[in-house]
């Protein structure tokens, strides 16, 4: 009976341990939300008054617009490419012939375990050499090279339990690879294709160490206008577009866990089949 209490309450403790963690780590990204709405100037409890001056003015034309179109093209583009290549690179992972797959996978993946300012840093002395400082084709190979290593992981883990001879099946039969790929293996880890996007995109948008390396005047971004703002004038208006990114990184969120977990009910059903 003692044993039966000690696991009851070792798995309320948890549950309880949980909650608390998530609340503290949720709870300062959610107290900037209500005073984004405030008729003040200044960031400060209690709020003098509610209003909407702050979100009129950065979605408004000016600066915040521009770095938000700018953020949207550069996250759109990267994330093409490097879902493009991360997929294509986790097919050829996938297949186990490669020579020296363990080091090429540790060189793909390398983007994730490096700081930020080495990467920068890095990025700066090579395109600077190819003329890319300060252009937005530049930037945007420089997401891509950030974001490819999260959907070559996400679709490497999709491809897990798929059957290559599927693809052998297919080309015997007269298809193409192109054509094989699209209708028998992208259908199967689409979740998994869909999910690294995601990631991308949002390591894209979210992204300011190289930005402040390779970006110039005219590609500043969202994450560079918030820094530049909170480094010269601190108002309302920032935790107005703050609050976008945490609405744009909870529906992130959400998205990849409906697809994790729908990705995990089709593998059970398959296996029950």
């Amino acid at each position: 009976m003692n044993h039966f209490i000690q696991a009851y309450l070792a798995r309320k403790a948890h549950v309880l341990f949980g909650l608390l963690m998530s609340i503290f780590m949720i709870a300062p990204l959610l107290a900037v939300v209500p005073i984004s709405f405030s008729s003040g100037t200044f960031l400060s409890y209690p709020l003098p008054g509610l209003s909407l001056q702050w979100y009129e003015r950065v979605f408004t034309s000016g600066p915040w617009m521009q770095a938000l179109s700018n953020s949207l093209w550069v996250g759109i583009a990267s994330t093409l490419l490097a879902t493009l290549l991360g997929t294509l690179a986790a097919l050829a992972f996938a297949r186990r012939n490669l020579p020296a797959a363990s080091g090429m996978l540790g060189l793909l993946i390398s983007p994730m375990i490096f700081p930020p300012v080495i990467s920068g840093l890095g990025m700066y002395f090579l395109f600077g050499k190819l003329g890319l400082t300060g252009t937005l084709f530049g930037l945007i190979l420089a997401h891509t090279v950030l974001a490819t290593p999260f959907v070559l992981i996400s679709v490497a883990a999709s491809l897990q339990g798929f059957d290559m001879t599927l693809l052998k099946a297919a080309a015997m039969s007269g298809a193409s690879p192109v054509r094989a790929f699209a209708g028998i293996a992208l259908p199967i880890i689409a979740p998994g294709v869909i999910s690294g996007a995601l990631f991308a995109f949002m390591t894209s948008f979210d992204e300011i160490v190289v930005v402040l390396f390779i970006g110039g005047p005219s590609q500043r971004t969202l994450p560079r206008q918030m820094f530049d703002g909170i480094r010269d004038t601190i108002d309302p208006s920032i935790l107005a577009m703050s609050t976008l990114l945490l609405l744009v990184g909870i529906v992130g969120l959400m998205t990849t866990t409906w697809l994790t977990l729908r990705a995990q009910r089709n593998a059970r059903q398959l296996k029950e089949q």
